[in-house]
């Protein structure tokens, strides 16, 4: 199995965690990741993640930072592929930059768009259950007093 230039594996195993940054608002809550945090791109029809967990945090935060580029990074949801895979979606190695990954494999009807948003919104749903609650970045950053 070849290794790409981050040292990962070029497949995205079933057990490995993915990390899908969230950088607005209507992503989550407190306690929850919703499912607009997991909806593909339109432009990509795809949804950007990261091959890592919860540790080591500081990397976990630098990766999101990159991947945030000038938008707010305001936390991380954390799932395994296999959870992907379960909704009938893949993940695949998209690197680079460094870790990427690409779920694929959302339904496209361009012949009704509601169809296609309530069936891509059932399985980002899937995905949010899987995920968890966020974590959010200031969790992270504040100190002990």
């Amino acid at each position: 199995m070849s290794t790409l230039d981050s040292g990962l594996p070029e497949h995205v195993g079933d057990e490995e965690y993915l990390a899908r940054f969230l950088t607005q608002s209507n992503q989550y809550t407190a306690t929850v990741v919703k499912p607009a945090a997991f909806l593909p791109s339109v432009k990509g029809r795809e949804t950007s993640v990261s091959r890592h967990g919860r540790e080591p945090e500081e990397r976990l935060w630098s990766i999101g930072a990159e991947a945030a580029g000038a938008r707010n990074l305001h936390g991380v949801a954390i799932l395994k592929a296999r959870a992907v895979r379960d909704a009938q979606l893949d993940v695949l190695a998209a690197e680079p930059p460094p870790y990427h990954a690409a779920i694929r494999g959302w339904p496209w009807i361009e012949a009704d768009p509601a169809l296609q948003k309530a069936r891509q919104k059932a399985l980002a749903l899937q995905l949010v259950s899987s995920a968890g609650a966020p974590l959010l970045r200031n969790e992270v950053q504040r100190s002990p007093v």
